[in-house]
């Protein structure tokens, strides 16, 4: 799959292609459908499928301090959307000045000028342009104009659920990991970098890696889970997680920490994802150490049978 940064990095000669747009944060059940069918299209057509998307969120262009919590980093949107076969990623910096482009001149010069669609795929509920000016009807006026056509994608539903990143948070900031899992396709998954903590599950016999995370990262809701721990080049590993603010201790600061099951070696500095797979229970305050010490070992049997 290419990589552009910006539609002004397709290169001379590029030919027509299906195009299909989004923020596509979480690259859940809906959004691989909408990408999975413009890929498929593409194929149909001889032609290739570009994927574009835009880096940061929109949301917080256009309302500053109101960015939502993301549910893939860049990367992992990368390879989750080359997975699914697209030929082309082109990732468009949303700048205040893009914001304001009128949803006329979006077309003609990312869709027309750059892309050379002959096909744009899209949901039933996307909108383009300044202050979100663009539908799908005006999007398909405009592609009769410049000689592109559109197929709307339809939303994907369960059990009368729309799945969509905004369903999928709301799924997480609960703690609701397995109905998020459900959405997605596949587990949520949590990055980042090991670093120094208190020590203190090394004191309690279960040393944990302290995992800095972006600031924007959809980091579940306080409590204790089953995951996977996921190290570059390694096996996957069971981990029990914890996040909160460590109550028994009077802890202040949020943090997510795993202990991943069977395993002696040293993570700090690595960067590691989680991804979680079961809900144990709540964040818990305890009055003494050794039922504490006995809650982390019963966590890690349920962890054990969770993870399989």
């Amino acid at each position: 799959m290419q990589r552009w940064r910006g539609y002004e990095a397709a290169p001379g000669g590029w030919g027509r292609s299906v195009v299909t747009i989004g923020v596509f944060d979480g690259v859940h059940k809906g959004h691989q459908a909408t990408i999975g069918h413009a890929v498929a299209r593409a194929r149909e057509l001889g032609v290739k499928s570009v994927v574009v998307t835009f880096d940061p969120h929109p949301a917080e262009v256009v309302r500053p301090g109101s960015h939502p919590a993301v549910l893939t980093e860049p990367a992992r949107k990368a390879e989750l959307i080359e997975a699914l076969g697209a030929d082309v990623l082109c990732v468009v910096p949303f700048t205040p000045e893009f914001s304001r482009l009128p949803a006329e001149a979006f077309v003609h010069d990312i869709l027309v000028e750059h892309l050379h669609a002959a096909l744009v795929v899209v949901g039933d509920n996307f909108r383009f342009g300044h202050r979100a000016a663009g539908d799908v009807a005006l999007l398909e006026r405009l592609g009769r104009t410049f000689g592109f056509s559109v197929e709307g994608a339809p939303l994907v539903a369960e059990a009368g659920t729309v799945f969509s990143s905004t369903y999928i948070r709301s799924c997480v900031d609960a703690g609701d990991v397995a109905a998020a899992a459900a959405a997605l396709g596949r587990p949520h998954r949590v990055e980042g970098v090991v670093v120094r903590g208190d020590q203190r599950g090394r004191e309690l016999g279960y040393p944990t890696a302290n995992l800095l995370t972006h600031r924007y990262a959809a980091v579940p809701a306080d409590g204790v889970y089953a995951a996977r721990l996921v190290r570059r080049g390694g096996e996957p590993l069971a981990a029990a997680v914890s996040i909160g603010t460590n109550p028994t201790f009077s802890g202040r600061e949020r943090r997510v920490e795993a202990y991943a099951l069977d395993f002696t070696g040293d993570l700090y500095g690595e960067r590691l994802a989680l991804d979680f797979v079961a809900h144990l229970r709540e964040q818990r305050t305890y009055d003494a150490i050794e039922p504490l010490v006995a809650q982390i070992a019963e966590d890690v049997e349920r962890t054990r049978r969770a993870v399989g």
